[in-house]
């Protein structure tokens, strides 16, 4: 009774990590046999699948509803917003360039996606693309799983709230609850992981043998090295554009980075990441309290490498050759992607299908890297509230609001309560 006991009350993570390590074992030792878990794997699957539209709709309608009117959103929202997306894109470069230059997916061949009954979605050219942005029907695009348009959609629709004020705040008050729905059948989804996971690690150890499973390494070394060099990039930025020492940065802000990583979640770091920006490092409090929250909403520049990276990753296991165009894609959707992740554990799972299939690569090879992902989490938190952090400062600097005296100060005090 106790194990059991100590099984339950264990943390998904956790929960994952043995499911992985069980279904590989077990699909090692047992071969082909395990094969009747596959049915279990592909529900799994198609239980991520259900929640990608609504969370895409939603978390991106909200993040714009409830950071941005018309009142507010002037000169230091717009920098804002321009340095996010800058350091987003460029993220995203970062996890092309390492994924095209180490190679991780090369030399997996296995093809999921006629084992599993994905049907995969033809991007065609950047021409077609560009046509089909707006859709004539919100709804059958939503229906039909294009992404794309349901992106559009939800960045048109939260446009016009902002326009019309107070008018909206009904309107705003429900997107607000519907979002907390999605998270919450996000949340159901992601506990189910470990035994998703268990099962599809069995049949791909089993039909495919162990050597698949020994690519991740690769893997996630790819992706540890590209976000350890976007952890510079933050210091190289501060240091560019603002000409502070960034070393105070990374000293001072290592407490709001602890919290990151132990909670995986930028949005529950958000209060002492304030007080720190403030207390520590001299941020105004009219940035602290409006930049950093904005950033926490929209803002993933580690996910943004993640998304990138995975792309690539599995592109490369399907023996898909990209074009310049579905790269233009990628970087487009995985910044996208990012901003529809933030907020939540393991959301950066869901919006992949939104990366993967705007390029015809398969959703099903999520599954071969859900093991590795928790631990991948954790630094792409602490990356996201960092990215979040330095962004603030620096637009904090360039309206000259930013004290360098207690920036530059020796004394770590204590944080207060403000």
């Amino acid at each position: 009774m106790k194990i059991l006991s100590s099984i339950i009350n264990m943390k998904l993570w956790q929960k994952v990590l043995i499911g992985m390590i069980a279904g590989i074992c077990l699909g090692y030792f047992y071969g082909e046999q395990v094969s009747v878990l596959k049915p279990i794997g592909q529900l799994f699957i198609n239980m991520i699948k259900m929640v990608v539209i609504p969370l895409i709709f939603f978390s991106i309608l909200n993040g714009i509803a409830s950071v941005s009117d018309a009142r507010t959103f002037g000169r230091v929202g717009m920098k804002a917003l321009i340095a996010y997306s800058s350091t987003t894109v460029f993220a995203v470069i970062i996890g092309l360039t390492f994924a095209n230059v180490f190679e991780p997916g090369l030399g997996v061949h296995i093809d999921l996606s006629s084992e599993l009954s994905v049907e995969p979605h033809h991007s065609g050219d950047l021409g077609d693309i560009l046509m089909n942005i707006i859709p004539s029907n919100p709804f059958k695009a939503m229906s039909d799983a294009n992404t794309i348009q349901v992106v559009f959609f939800a960045f048109f629709t939260g446009f016009a709230l902002i326009l019309i004020g107070d008018k909206g705040n009904e309107v705003r008050s429900f997107v607000a609850s519907a979002t907390q729905l999605v998270f919450k059948m996000i949340e159901l989804v992601i506990k189910l992981t470990p035994y998703g996971v268990f099962a599809i690690m069995a049949w791909v150890v089993g039909h495919y043998g162990i050597d698949v499973v020994l690519s991740l390494g690769s893997f996630v070394l790819t992706v540890t090295a590209a976000l350890a060099l976007q952890y510079v990039v933050f210091g190289v930025l501060i240091l560019v554009f603002t000409g502070l020492n960034p070393l105070y940065f990374y000293r001072k802000m290592l407490e709001t980075q602890a919290v990151a990583f132990a909670t995986v979640s930028s949005k529950a770091t958000l209060p002492i990441a304030i007080k720190e920006l403030m207390q520590k490092l001299g941020v105004s409090k009219q940035s602290a309290s409006f930049i950093l929250p904005l950033g926490a909403s929209m803002n993933m520049d580690g996910v943004a490498i993640y998304l990138g990276i995975c792309a690539i990753f599995f592109a490369q296991i399907f023996g898909i050759d990209l074009s310049f165009q579905q790269y233009l894609i990628i970087i487009v959707t995985s910044t996208i992607g990012s901003i529809g992740a933030a907020g939540f554990p393991g959301g950066s799972m869901v919006m992949m299908g939104m990366v993967l299939t705007s390029v015809g690569i398969p959703l099903e090879g999520v599954s071969l890297i859900l093991g590795v992902d928790r631990f991948l989490e954790m630094i792409r938190t602490l990356i996201n509230i960092t990215g979040d952090c330095a962004v603030t400062l620096m637009v904090d600097s360039w309206e000259g609001n930013l004290n360098k005296s207690v920036y530059y100060s020796q004394q770590e005090d204590e944080i207060e309560e403000f």
